[in-house]
């Protein structure tokens, strides 16, 4: 959607599309830092954590 926005605003020229653009654009960004970290490849979720087994 955020693709589409910026399209018509480079086809139109229309603010409204670029402001709509950059709302979708900030709204992604909060997001993103919203998300909790990922796992580390080997499992440990905590730090110096030795492997189990």
């Amino acid at each position: 959607m955020r693709n589409f926005t910026w399209h018509v605003f480079t086809q139109t020229g229309d603010i409204e599309a670029y402001l709509l653009y950059k709302e979708m654009d900030k709204l992604g960004r909060d997001e993103q830092d919203l998300e909790p970290p990922s796992l580390p490849k080997d499992g440990n979720a905590v730090l110096g954590a030795e492997p189990l087994g």
